[in-house]
């Protein structure tokens, strides 16, 4: 069926934020709002949405995001804004820091999409109906979100973490926290953790007065250390998040001063685990084609360990003397006839050669 065609469109006037509205929809008219109302009504928003053309799609985005925007800063952004103590924020659209203008536009972008999949059946009030899809369209946006980034949509503490943790409860409720703060875009400042608002959750959780920053930071390690058991699941669901938060950026040291210590999501001697973890998966894709070429093994081997693990291992993140101990092991191993043996065993064992 085709979409109606919307009248020419006028500004809204109101408060002031129509600049920062523009910023992602042209500033839908009173005709235009009248517009999807009428759809709604009709039982054929989402019908007309799906099949309209790029330009009466952008239209109909426009229109509900005008019925959209005041709902959500009133309903959702206000209160949670209150909540983390940004009274500015709480004031209106123009007073929002740009984290939270970007949280801002993010909800209403998810009510606008839910409204456009979900308004399928006549709507009398489709402001009233739109006012309660709020918490399920942005609450399952959110999880999305998540879920592309390879966070836990749903944070749950795994039996096996549990144990790991000897069922203690404080630092089961950290793991939580942290599957949960893996997710968050944001940093804690210029830290990876905010380890302030744990200390607080700590002493609810255990009653105890708040711990210094040395005993949280050694708690969240044993935690991490714990996740770390299962290093397949530690990449997805800690590791590969917490590498799309976006890093903080500090102002240019003055002359003389400093480089700043670099944020690191990882110790050095995790990171090189696993550099070495992914060398030896290439390496043993490397021999097994070698060794499907007809090549002799301890040729096969020797070469590919040679090429892989040689030369500081791809470590181009460390100073080229970092390496020479590696280097110089390497080459005494191949160059023993017996160790280069055991070698050779030990990958023909993995490949089931």
């Amino acid at each position: 069926m085709p979409v109606p065609r919307l009248t020419d469109h006028v500004p809204v006037d109101g408060i002031g934020e129509d600049g920062l509205l523009d910023t992602i929809f042209p500033c839908a008219g009173p005709a235009d709002v009248d517009g999807v109302r009428r759809l709604a009504r009709d039982g054929r928003l989402a019908g007309s949405a799906s099949a309209a053309p790029p330009g009466e799609l952008a239209r109909l985005r426009g229109a509900v995001y005008t019925v959209a925007w005041p709902l959500v800063f009133a309903r959702i952004t206000k209160p949670l804004e209150r909540q983390r103590r940004h009274p500015d924020c709480a004031r209106g659209l123009e007073w929002l820091r740009p984290d939270c203008l970007d949280r801002f536009h993010d909800d209403v972008e998810a009510v606008v999409e839910h409204a456009l999949r979900r308004a399928t059946d006549p709507i009398e009030n489709f402001d009233g109906w739109l006012a309660t899809r709020l918490s399920p369209a942005t609450v399952d946006a959110h999880r999305r979100r998540r879920g592309e980034i390879g966070a836990l949509q749903r944070p749950r503490l795994p039996a096996w973490l549990g144990d790991a943790l000897g069922r203690d409860p404080w630092l089961c409720d950290l793991a939580v926290q942290i599957l949960v703060w893996a997710g968050v875009p944001a940093t804690a400042g210029a830290e990876l953790w905010p380890l302030d608002g744990w200390a607080a959750r700590r002493a609810e959780v255990t009653g105890a007065p708040p711990p210094g920053r040395d005993t949280l930071d050694l708690e969240v390690r044993q935690v991490l250390a714990a996740m770390g058991e299962r290093p397949k699941w530690y990449a997805e669901h800690v590791e590969r998040p917490l590498g799309h938060k976006r890093a903080p950026v500090a102002p240019m040291p003055a002359d003389g001063a400093a480089e700043p210590v670099p944020l690191q999501l990882v110790g050095e001697a995790e990171a090189d685990d696993t550099r070495l973890a992914g060398l030896a998966e290439q390496a043993l894709r490397a021999i097994e084609a070698g060794l499907d070429r007809g090549e002799d093994p301890p040729t096969a081997v020797g070469a590919v360990v040679r090429r892989v693990f040689g030369a500081g291992g791809g470590a181009l993140d460390r100073l080229p003397h970092n390496g020479s101990t590696l280097d110089d092991w390497l080459a005494t191993a191949l160059a023993d006839e017996a160790r280069l043996e055991r070698i050779v065993a030990t990958v023909l064992a993995i490949l089931d050669r």
